[in-house]
C-alpha cells in the first residue's frame, strides 16, 4: 500500500511542523490526537476547538488542519489503525504523557 505508506508519512510530518503550535498547553496531547483520528473520520471539530486555542497561529493552523484531515479520512482502516498505534507507542517512548518532541 504505497499510496497509505506516503500519506502516514506526510501526516507524521505535518504532526512534527505544526504539533507543537496546535497542542501548546494542552496537559495531555497523545490523547488530543487520537481523539482528532480515533474513528473513520478526522474530528474536525475538536481540531478546530484546538486550533482556536492558538489564535495568532490560526492563519497556518487551519490549511495545515484541513489537509491532514482529508488525508486522514482518505486511508483505508489497516492505515488508520497503524497511525493510531503510531501514536501510541509515541507516548510510551517519550514516557510521559505531557510532551510530543
Amino acid at each position: 500500500m504505497p499510496g497509505a505508506h506516503a500519506a502516514l508519512h506526510w501526516l507524521t510530518q505535518g504532526l512534527r511542523r505544526h504539533g507543537p503550535v496546535l497542542l501548546t498547553g494542552v496537559e495531555q496531547p497523545h490523547d488530543e490526537l487520537l481523539t482528532l483520528v480515533w474513528g473513520p473520520h478526522f474530528d474536525r471539530a475538536h481540531a478546530l476547538g484546538l486550533a482556536a486555542g492558538q489564535p495568532e497561529h490560526a492563519a497556518h493552523l487551519l490549511p495545515a488542519l484541513i489537509q491532514a484531515a482529508d488525508c486522514f479520512d482518505a486511508l483505508h482502516a489497516p492505515a488508520q489503525r497503524r497511525l493510531r498505534r503510531m501514536i501510541v507507542r509515541h507516548r510510551a517512548a517519550v514516557g510521559t504523557p505531557h510532551r510530543l518532541g
